[in-house]
Formats: structure tokens, C-alpha cells, sequence
């Protein structure tokens, strides 16, 4: 009997270790679920001070650097869970690689890799060295895991001013190496376009 349970653990062996390569590839999530909402995946936590990306080619979240070093942020923590839209492409601007379309989910801290049903509520157009960034400005779509509940970017300015200027003045002053200023606040009908524009 002890010689079939030693064989036996060889493919249970073989098994585990092809499991263990067989990682989730985050970014070829589809943009669209089931329940048709948007989809959104967490590279960074809400609170969190070391920034985290998701490496497409080893499938796995590594901290951003900065000089070859993990970047820390020499300033408050996230105010969001900020990553990208799954399945989406932005085009290369300054020679930088194409890279999803980024999203700050503002709700409780979720950790790296977790995946959220989204609404979308506006998008924050930030310019720095002359460059565009368009971040989508999102809810969870399950109320349960809503800390504020706007339904709209007009609903988001009016219920909740404070929210929206504690995003404004974070990503304006997070980063003193690179200035960057605020160049437009649009709603959530840019918001779901600028989403189609970009799906693969």
C-alpha cells in the first residue's frame, strides 16, 4: 500500500506546480461583466504610502520605482484605490509604453489584485510637462461596499465638494518632482465613452 501512495504523490506533485505557473492575467480581464458594469482592478490600496503596479509579463503586483528603487510617497497615503480598466489600451504619449486606462476607486482599502464592478462617476483631466492624464473617478457598483453614493458627477460635485477637492489637491501636490495641474473635471457620459474608446 505504501508504494501506491508514493507514486500517487508524483502527479499531485506535477499538478501543484502547474497550478502555481498558471497565474491570472489581470489586464486581459474583460472591460464589461455579466451584470453589465464596468470593471476595475486594484493596483494600489487606499491608505498606502508605497505605490504598486501590475507587471503584464510576470503577472504579478510589483512596488513602482523610482531610480531603480520602490517608490514611497513622500506624502499622504492614497485617498482611493487607484488601477486600471481591464482590457484596455491608452496609446504611447512621449515614447512611454501603452498602458491601461487608470481608474482611483474611492471606497474602503482593497487590497492588490482585487477586482471591483464599478460606476463610474467622472474623470479627472490632469496635465503635467504638457502631457494629458485622463483618471476615471469611480464607486463601487455594489452598495455594500459604497462609502459615498453619488450616481453622477453633478450628484458627486453637489453631495460631496470636499471629496472631490481632497482628490483635486492629491494628485496636484503628490508628486513635488513633477507639477501638474488640473485641467478639466468631466462626467460620467465622458467617463463611459473614454472607457469604449480605449477597449481592445
Amino acid at each position: 500500500m505504501g508504494i501506491y501512495q508514493k507514486y500517487w504523490q508524483f502527479p499531485l506533485l506535477l499538478l501543484a506546480i502547474l497550478c502555481s505557473s498558471c497565474q491570472k492575467d489581470y489586464r486581459a480581464l474583460p472591460a464589461v461583466t455579466e451584470t453589465k458594469h464596468w470593471q476595475a482592478v486594484v493596483e494600489t490600496a487606499s491608505g498606502s504610502t508605497m505605490p504598486q503596479v501590475y507587471d503584464a509579463q510576470e503577472k504579478k503586483f510589483v512596488p513602482q520605482l523610482e531610480a531603480g528603487q520602490p517608490r514611497k510617497l513622500e506624502f499622504l497615503p492614497y485617498p482611493g484605490n487607484e488601477g486600471f480598466i481591464p482590457s484596455t489600451l491608452v496609446d504611447s504619449v512621449q515614447g512611454r509604453p501603452a498602458a491601461p486606462l487608470p481608474v482611483v476607486i474611492l471606497c474602503g482599502q482593497k487590497e492588490p489584485g482585487t477586482v471591483l464592478e464599478i460606476l463610474p462617476i467622472g474623470v479627472m483631466i490632469l496635465e503635467s510637462e504638457g502631457e494629458l492624464r485622463h483618471l476615471i473617478v469611480a464607486v463601487p457598483a455594489r452598495p455594500t461596499e459604497q462609502t459615498i453614493s453619488p450616481n453622477s458627477f453633478s450628484d458627486f460635485s453637489a453631495r460631496y465638494p470636499a471629496v472631490k477637492s481632497i482628490l483635486e489637491q492629491w494628485y496636484l501636490n503628490v508628486n513635488p518632482r513633477q507639477p501638474t495641474r488640473l485641467s478639466a473635471w468631466k462626467n460620467e457620459a465622458f467617463a463611459d465613452k473614454l472607457i469604449q474608446q480605449w477597449v481592445q
